[in-house]
């Protein structure tokens, strides 16, 4: 299913692949995955809106990431359909370490604090569409079907995202930010977790 959507420049842009153990891990927890989905969801639609609040004077920045918020909600409202079809409850639950250990690596001054959030944005939903990907074929036809789906949407909003960076920076400046922030991704991704979520680690 994946196939049908060219997802190579994020594999080419990410440090690591996501690990076998996380797919195996994701299977035994289905439900826990929809529900950190839609939870997921919810918190990128809520980061483009913090960003268009705050950067009011960007109006490139301000007409993408309205339409990346737009998206996102949509994305959710899918999502807890699918969880409501299924009988899924929606619990409160945990966030992963993942995006808020991400982002201590921000720098506290503009513009550097601009693009290094952009930058932290790029590289979620990279890593999104890559999991979306990885996984979509082991799950069940309906649920395969809707991750395939969101695969062009979150490759172009990490597109965005990533563009929208390379406008506020230069290309060195976003090459030498990438180094250390991808870095510090590909250590998440490797690292072990003690709770399954949609970007947690690998199990002990």
């Amino acid at each position: 299913m994946s196939k049908t959507v060219d997802i190579s420049h994020i594999l080419e842009f990410l440090a690591c692949p996501t690990p076998r153990a996380w797919v195996e891990w994701a299977l035994e927890n289905p439900e826990i995955m929809l529900v950190d989905h839609a939870n997921c969801e919810k918190k990128a639609a809520g980061t483009a809106l913090n960003l268009m609040y705050r950067y009011v004077d960007n109006h490139k920045l301000l007409n993408k990431l309205s339409r990346l918020a737009r998206e996102e909600l949509r994305h959710f409202e899918q999502v807890i359909a699918i969880m409501k079809k299924r009988g899924v409850d929606y619990p409160q639950i945990s966030a992963a370490r993942y995006a808020g250990s991400l982002r201590k690596h921000v720098r506290g001054n503009e513009p550097g604090r601009l693009v290094d959030t952009l930058l932290v944005g790029a590289i979620i939903e990279a890593r999104s569409c890559e999991r979306f990907a990885c996984i979509a074929a082991e799950l069940d036809e309906e649920l395969g079907s809707f991750y395939t789906s969101l695969l062009k949407s979150e490759s172009r909003h990490f597109t965005d995202y990533l563009k929208l960076a390379e406008e506020a920076s230069s290309a060195e400046e976003v090459a030498e930010r990438l180094d250390v922030l991808l870095a510090a991704e590909r250590e998440l991704v490797e690292s072990v977790d003690e709770e399954f979520r949609f970007h947690s680690g690998v199990p002990a």
